[in-house]
């Protein structure tokens, strides 16, 4: 186990590494950031003195170790439109992404997993064929267009949802969050909704191809034979045996809905890392650019790095295979 656990955080260095040049490059062809944080009216003497003062005037070589330099000592730069450390900046928005992420991320696990599971179950009742209509729904309908579907009857005509913003907060060891207050639970329902259908889509599909699949063992018809009831045996075999791949979208959707959240909290305001980007690619911020991809990316890493271990202890071979 420990092998296991050795291996997969020297790969997770290395991605992050590769990840890093990838992620500066590509920031670096993305126009000049000069153009945006200087007058057009400005000296040459002016510009000369704003591009040495942000390292602008180095070769590209250089501007990535310093980049690199920093970054190793943690230090993410500072926002060229801010005026303010990048991870301050990112600090301050990262909560509220987090927990739209999250709820989102629970709301299609708790509701799409046994509504797939149902369907698998009993594929040829009207109930399971419904459900995977509107799965494919979910699937095909645009994020943005249901967004907008949402305000218009929720917020417009009904006016029982606030359309944007997110509403009151609390701290919680310091942390702002909303979905502890009744007024932060209204602003946060429709974006959650929103964020959560195309997840809670993939949940159903993913959850009733696996129960059609695992019904068909030996596992279940033993089960049955010996006189255990149906319940228990989604509830124990079915649910169980389907777990590994559920457990692995769960972790990725996580990040995935963390990392492009961005339409949501664009439509409804939402304070997080997805409004913060957009409006840093519109003024070429490029260490806030930077920087949200670097913690995508190491989201995304250690997002796979829990669900490996996860999946040594759900399927113990995996743990042998790896410590060898």
């Amino acid at each position: 186990m420990v092998a296991f656990i050795v291996r997969r955080l020297w790969q997770a260095a290395l991605v992050m590494l590769v990840m890093s040049l990838l992620v500066f490059l590509g920031v670096f062809v993305i126009g000049n950031p000069v153009d945006v944080l200087i007058s057009p009216d400005a000296t040459q003497d002016i510009r000369n003195r704003v591009i040495a003062q942000y390292g602008l005037d180095l070769p590209i070589w250089q501007q990535y170790l310093h980049f690199a330099s920093n970054l190793l000592h943690g230090d993410l730069g500072r926002s060229f439109v801010y005026n303010m450390p990048v991870s301050q900046l990112i600090a301050s928005r990262f909560p509220a992404t987090m927990e739209l992420a999250v709820i989102a991320v629970l709301l299609a696990s708790l509701i799409g997993i046994p509504l797939g599971i149902y369907a698998g179950y009993k594929p040829e009742s009207w109930t399971a064929k419904v459900i995977m209509a509107l799965s494919i729904l979910g699937f095909s309908v645009p994020t943005f267009w249901i967004g907008l579907m949402l305000i218009m009857v929720f917020a417009v005509q009904l006016g029982i949802m606030p359309a944007g913003g997110r509403g009151e907060t609390v701290s919680v060891f310091g942390i702002p969050v909303s979905f502890l207050t009744f007024d932060g639970m209204r602003h946060l329902i429709l974006p959650a909704v929103n964020l959560s259908l195309f997840k809670m889509s993939m949940m159903i599909r993913l959850a009733a191809s696996g129960t059609r699949e695992v019904m068909l063992t030996d596992t279940i018809k033993f089960a049955r034979a010996a006189g255990i009831n149906e319940w228990t045996i989604l509830r124990r075999h079915v649910l169980r045996l389907i777990s590994i791949p559920l457990v692995t979208v769960f972790g990725l959707e996580l990040g995935s809905t963390i990392a492009f959240a961005v339409v949501t909290e664009t439509i409804y305001s939402w304070p997080g890392l997805g409004k913060l980007i957009i409006d840093s690619i519109t003024s070429l911020d490029r260490p806030v650019m930077v920087a949200y991809l670097m913690l995508v990316s190491l989201m995304f890493i250690t997002i796979n790095l829990v669900v490996d271990l996860a999946y040594a202890v759900l399927d113990p071979r995996m743990r042998h295979g790896g410590g060898k």
